[in-house]
């Protein structure tokens, strides 16, 4: 009997195992067939680049793009959201899919023929836009794996939901947005979401390369404003002042030891950096306020809540020592928690990565401390986060220009790997929940 049973859980094995590397094979074959397409899609992102909660004519072209597809739609999520539910063929889990729509703040350098000619107000100013961290690229693919995945439709074990996200830069002060916004509208509920993957383009890594990290894999990020106040005086009389400008060089100098003394940088890394410092108007008065903007990076809640509660000593007790008063808001207007992939989904989801990319392509990276709002996914449900390959092969990732500035650029030859990694990802995590 014994016998019996073995036979046959090989035979069923054996089936899974087929039926698997077929679906592979199809899921290969339909991508390499619309890699012209998603090009041309990202092309077209790219020259008409939208700031977040602005991505109107993005949220338009993919909208009509899935219905195109039979894929239910809706639109208006998180004010300029889309998110496209396809369901499967057969019963089985709900899987999320997310790629990031908005651009960036910056003006464009690279001599293309789709370089971005795109100006528009932020912050009171006018600003070139430009894709500048590859969210074109994340919408073009995401939109290749729907057209590849509805036309496997009747094989699919489950459903899929596709979720374009609006706003993962940051919203306009005041405004909401993101993938906060999202969740907090239901994107993860009706159906219920089990399971969430995504990717995001990495201008450092050659193509055909994937990168992942178990845990921790990019930084919680808290930025701070802080208000230092003091007395004002004659340039030329400094001792009748209470100077901010020297206490707040000296509250720069003294953050820096949250890193050096207070961090055990054996286990985490973690980042303390003030981006901005104003005060004054003359070179002969000493005024009576300085404010600064920085921003803070961290690997665990721990370390997070030890360097906010430092950070807030070190200013205020520097500021008493010098006889001024200090201020500090942290967060100040926007927080994310750390990009956490989940240990045993990354575990579980290994062997997929390999069988796509190649074993030889799939990489364990470093943490990361550049965040991401994908991380709010993460809080509510198991997720996965991926860096896919951009940069072209031979360069030199060190002289390669990084993400968000106006040299940023994309090898386009590695999109249909994030298609395929992507849709690979879908369909073995369902066929695991058989």
């Amino acid at each position: 009997m014994k016998k019996v049973y073995l036979v046959a859980f090989l035979l069923i094995s054996i089936s899974a195992f087929a039926q698997k590397s077929e679906l592979r094979s199809v899921v290969a074959k339909k991508s390499d067939a619309i890699e012209s397409k998603i090009i041309a899609w990202r092309r077209d992102f790219h020259e008409h680049p939208e700031l977040g909660n602005t991505e109107v004519r993005t949220a338009g072209i993919i909208a009509k793009h899935l219905e195109s597809l039979g894929i239910a739609v809706k639109t208006g999520v998180a004010k300029t959201g889309v998110v496209g539910v396809l369901k499967g063929g057969k019963p089985g889990p709900v899987v999320a899919l997310r790629a990031d729509m908005d651009g960036l703040p910056v003006t464009e350098r690279v001599d293309i023929p789709f370089a971005s000619k795109v100006k528009t107000q932020y912050n009171g100013q006018e600003v070139g836009v430009m894709h500048a961290c590859g969210h074109d690229s994340h919408v073009a693919i995401l939109m290749g794996v729907a057209e590849v995945l509805a036309s496997m439709q009747k094989d699919i074990p489950g459903t899929v939901k596709f979720i374009f996200q609006p706003a993962e830069e940051g919203v306009p002060e005041g405004e909401e947005g993101g993938a906060a916004l999202m969740i907090k509208e239901g994107v993860l509920e009706n159906p219920k979401v089990e399971a969430i993957f995504g990717l995001h383009i990495n201008a450092q890594t050659e193509v055909g390369n994937v990168t992942y990290r178990p845990g921790g894999t990019m930084a919680a990020v808290n930025d701070m404003k802080i208000t230092v106040t003091g007395r004002q005086a004659h340039g030329a009389y400094p001792w009748s002042s209470v100077d901010p400008v020297v206490i707040s060089a000296q509250i720069v100098n003294n953050l820096q030891t949250i890193v050096s003394r207070n961090l055990n940088v054996t286990e985490n890394p973690g980042v303390v950096t003030i981006g901005a410092i104003n005060g004054g108007v003359r070179s002969n008065i000493i005024p009576e306020k300085v404010e600064m903007l920085g921003t803070v990076r961290n690997f665990s809640k721990e370390d997070e809540a030890m360097f906010i509660e430092r950070i807030k000593t070190i200013v205020t007790k520097t500021a008493e020592a010098g006889g001024a008063k200090a201020e500090v808001k942290i967060p100040y207007s926007n927080h994310y928690p750390v990009t956490f992939n989940d240990i045993a989904l990354t575990e579980k989801m290994l062997p997929s990565m390999r069988t796509t990319a190649g074993a030889d392509h799939v990489m364990l990276k470093p943490p990361v401390t550049g965040a991401e709002d994908f991380s709010f996914f993460q809080e509510k449900v198991p997720g996965l986060f991926v860096f896919l390959g951009g940069m072209p092969k031979g360069k030199d990732p060190l002289k390669t220009a990084s993400h968000h500035t106006p040299d940023f650029f994309l090898d386009e030859s590695g999109f249909v790997l994030g298609v395929k990694l992507l849709a690979n990802l879908t369909l073995d995590y369902m066929g695991m929940k058989k």
